[in-house]
């Protein structure tokens, strides 16, 4: 998503009234007590740059302050590197009793920094998609709360495939063909990042059946035989002469595909509104293709998470505040999701009562969102992603054996693995 930034700011709602609060005086004891409130949370958000967020969260903190009059909420707007602010302040007397995260991190559950949201969560559980469970689910237990999913997809224009006698690819061999075919000099046949690698590395090795650990969760197992196969296919697409490098704007962008460099570009949910601005109805969308007879077709998801701080001293309030927020109240969850930005309801009762994603592409965005999702573990860091990205970058570039780069980068992937576990 794109975001701007906006300056550190609090407003407490309490007993129904908004009352400006300060950083420097996060709970505003004195506000809290003259509502009668006898709880006070504090709630924290990244800074969204999506115009009419901040003015929404604090109407929901007030809404249901209304229906609770016993406990308040303090919502704090943070500007800046939000995730380095967080961890800081989650070491500290001045932690929120609940905040949003991106990136799941599988330390903050070993450090013992988050309440488990089983009890909230499993009389809704099969209402949530596999890939929205799997990241905030450590031993068992759920961590997190899904309240937006943003799903990555195959963006293709109608006209060009129809044009170039191609089908929008099912499998990696279809990819291959379409990509070389849709290549008329112009025009490339498909973006996947300026680098040539973006997420396809990725991609092809979850296409394949593969996945970056094994069944137990905590073996790094993307140097497998299949996944040396798939990923090795980056060098096919690069072999193509189809693939656009060096555009001025990354894949999490539609530019290139907006404005006709390329044919194929693999992107965001978000950039619909504006993609079907610019090409009207003259776009689909599709998930990755699968790889090999084994394979399958795949999407990433990523999104935003509810989270609740184990060592508040009313972790029975902030499960009530997320319940009511991310589970039960359907209408708050679909004008989060829609009125500012373009976001799938993580909860796939409320996403069938959006009417913004009855039509196609849109709803064949939440079907590839729902079923062909994808999500990263936990476990896996910057650390680990960085190795494996430079191991595929070299490989896409035939500047290395699959085989022995694979194979060294996930031994050092796993010793930054067992450093989490240890």
């Amino acid at each position: 998503m794109n975001r701007r930034s906006f300056l550190v700011g609090s407003v407490l709602f309490a007993g129904g009234a908004a009352l400006a609060g300060c950083t420097s005086d996060p709970l505003n004891k004195n506000a809290g007590a003259a509502s009668g409130a006898k709880v006070t949370l504090q709630q924290w958000y990244h800074a969204y740059g999506e115009s009419g967020t901040q003015q929404a969260v604090q109407r929901y903190a007030q809404e249901f302050t209304k229906a609770n009059p016993d406990i308040a909420i303090n919502v704090s707007w943070i500007a800046g590197d939000y995730e380095t602010k967080l961890n800081s302040a989650m070491l500290t007397a001045q932690a929120p009793d609940l905040f949003e995260l991106g990136d799941f991190r599988y330390q903050n559950v070993k450090n013992g920094l988050l309440a488990p949201l089983d009890d909230i969560v499993d009389p809704v559980k099969g209402d949530f998609s596999q890939a929205a469970l799997d990241t905030v689910t450590v031993d068992g237990k759920i961590y997190g709360v899904k309240m937006i999913d943003d799903v990555m997809m195959l963006y293709y224009r109608k006209s060009a495939l129809q044009a170039a006698g191609v089908q929008p690819p099912q499998t990696f061999a279809e990819l291959l063909e379409a990509t070389r075919k849709l290549n008329t000099g112009k025009q490339k046949g498909l973006y996947v990042g300026t680098d040539g690698v973006g997420e396809a590395a990725t991609l092809l090795l979850w296409s394949s059946g593969g996945d970056f650990f094994d069944s137990s969760g905590k073996k790094v197992a993307f140097a497998s035989p299949e996944a040396i196969a798939a990923i090795g296919g980056l060098k096919q697409l690069h072999d193509t002469g189809g693939l656009l490098q060096g555009y001025p704007t990354d894949w999490s962008d539609p530019g290139a595909f907006a404005n006709g460099a390329t044919a194929m570009q693999w992107g965001g949910l978000w950039s619909l509104p504006d993609i079907k601005k610019a090409l009207g109805d003259d776009f689909g969308v599709v998930a990755w293709p699968k790889f090999g007879d084994a394979g399958k077709q795949v999407a990433r998801v990523g999104g935003w998470y509810q989270l609740a701080n184990a060592k508040s001293p009313n972790v029975a309030a902030v499960k009530k505040f997320i319940d009511w927020l991310w589970i039960k109240n359907a209408d708050l969850q679909k004008d989060w999701c829609v009125k500012y930005g373009f976001h799938i309801p993580a909860r796939k009762e409320v996403a069938a009562q959006t009417t913004e994603f009855s039509s196609c592409p849109a709803k064949d965005a939440v079907t590839i969102s729902q079923q062909n999702g994808k999500s990263y573990s936990g476990l896996w860091n910057k650390a680990s992603a960085t190795l494996f990205l430079q191991a595929a970058t070299k490989i896409a570039n035939g500047q290395a054996d699959p085989a022995a780069e694979l194979g060294d980068a996930a031994k050092k992937a796993q010793a930054e693995v067992d450093k989490q576990l240890a």
